[in-house]
């Protein structure tokens, strides 16, 4: 196993050999979810728009064009002294979609999502577990040892 990705901690799933590459893991689907509404940011609050959970029609979701929030399957904790940064798998670019994700802090704790965007007007199919992230560890030092204890701490667990 890589040597930062031998830090990572995987809180509920054990991970799959094939989930392991050179340089980071392999992160799952675990569910999908379409957005119902109008989200706001503002300079200090936020409001998260609704969304609705997708069920698996014929062993895979069907996804049409548009925008998805993507809750990974693996629950993991980001060591006090690694940064996370979450890269969408090729296959998925090769798909015609895209997955953004965003920084995952020191000592963040959960199950992490990100964003699906769909641009092939014929859709994709996804299975559950189908693997459309890569998480890549680099080492830091966090001032102080400060790690992360924001909004999004233990989120979806």
């Amino acid at each position: 196993m890589p040597g930062s990705i031998s830090r990572l901690i995987f809180l509920d799933h054990s991970i799959e050999s094939n989930q392991v590459q050179p340089a980071g893991v392999d992160l799952r689907v675990g569910e999908i979810h379409v957005f119902k509404g109008a989200g706001f940011l503002g300079s200090k609050e936020r409001e998260l728009p609704p969304t609705e959970r997708l069920e698996v029609n014929d062993g895979a979701w069907l996804l049409r064009p548009g925008a998805y929030k993507v809750r990974f399957l693996e629950a993991v904790m980001i060591p006090p002294t690694s940064v996370g940064l979450c890269f969408p798998r090729s296959s998925l670019l090769r798909m015609g979609a895209v997955l953004h994700c965003t920084v995952w802090d020191p000592g963040y704790r959960g199950r992490g999502e990100g964003l699906l965007v769909v641009f092939n007007e014929h859709g994709i199919r996804l299975s559950r577990g189908a693997r459309v992230a890569q998480l890549v560890l680099l080492n830091v030092t966090p001032p102080n040892g400060i790690v992360y204890r924001g909004f999004y701490q233990g989120e979806n667990l």
